[in-house]
């Protein structure tokens, strides 16, 4: 096939970009779970993972747990003569970070045959729908006035806008969801007004992020549980990381297996291909 990455391969690697952390017990759970998952499903390929997170790597250096920040691994991949790569974010948003992931890979796009690029976990609207389903299965059935509100990091970023599509979507699917960000919108104040609204007294928080680590730990477990608390919610805690569901680690599969067949679309290229006249490109 055209697009077949191994038919075009020389001497390729599987890179899977985490942000970090610096929790050994929800790193067993979650990173080091894919990270073997991802082995196994692409054994044509050397694996190989980073930390995008400076501060959590700079941590971890402390302690004499090295590992690559991802300018420090395309550059390690270089020397070793790598020459064609598929790299897999484990992000939740097309945000910062993903963006920060994608300007250092094109620094040394030119340093390597191929190089492509999966997308994080809420990318189609069909990730939205199947990401939602899965969480209501892992949940189970709720009573009329109970609900599941779950936390994400939230961002300055324009994705941040996932987190109110994801909220819309889950109601839109009758499904008792609440969406709420540390950083960002919706707020912890938007998501109350709207458990008033609907009638709601006993909530679950649940973190929306790939690992349960500072923020699950510190600004749920605590900061969130205490606010609803004090509101008169009846509040429990459920700090299982999104990367600890099997069915969510196998969509960071999917998205990879799809790079696999497929070169991620060139909007250069296509809209090049519109000026000269081409329909399709």
């Amino acid at each position: 096939m055209e697009n077949n990455f191994y038919n075009q391969m020389k001497k390729g690697a599987i890179l899977l970009t985490h942000f970090g952390t610096t929790h050994e017990d929800t790193r067993k759970k979650t990173l080091d779970i894919i990270n073997k998952k991802f082995m196994e499903q692409f054994n044509d390929l050397d694996f190989y993972q980073v930390f995008t997170s400076r501060i959590i790597n700079r941590i971890l250096k402390k302690r004499g747990v090295n590992i690559f920040n991802t300018s420090e691994i395309l550059e390690y991949l270089k020397e070793e003569g790598y020459t064609d790569l598929i790299v897999q974010p484990t992000y939740i948003i097309n945000g910062i970070e993903m963006d920060v992931v994608k300007n250092e890979i094109q620094s040394y796009s030119k340093n390597f045959n191929q190089i492509r690029i999966g997308t994080p976990l809420l990318t189609n609207f069909s990730d939205y729908i199947e990401v939602i389903e899965i969480l209501a299965e892992e949940i189970g059935p709720l009573k009329e006035d109970e609900a599941v509100v779950f936390v994400g990091h939230g961002s300055h970023h324009p994705a941040t806008s996932a987190y109110a599509m994801f909220d819309y979507l889950a109601k839109d699917l009758n499904k008792s969801f609440y969406v709420g960000t540390i950083e960002g919108y919706p707020s912890i104040e938007n998501v109350l007004k709207f458990l008033h609204r609907d009638n709601k007294k006993n909530i679950t928080l649940m973190p929306l992020m790939f690992v349960a680590g500072e923020h699950a730990k510190n600004d749920i477990a605590e900061d969130w549980k205490n606010f609803f608390t004090e509101k008169g919610y009846n509040v429990s805690i459920n700090l299982k990381g999104l990367g600890e569901i099997e069915k969510i680690q196998d969509i960071f599969v999917k998205h990879a297996k799809y790079l696999e067949n497929n070169i991620p679309e060139d909007m250069i290229k296509k809209k090049i291909g519109y000026q000269e006249g081409k329909e399709r490109i």
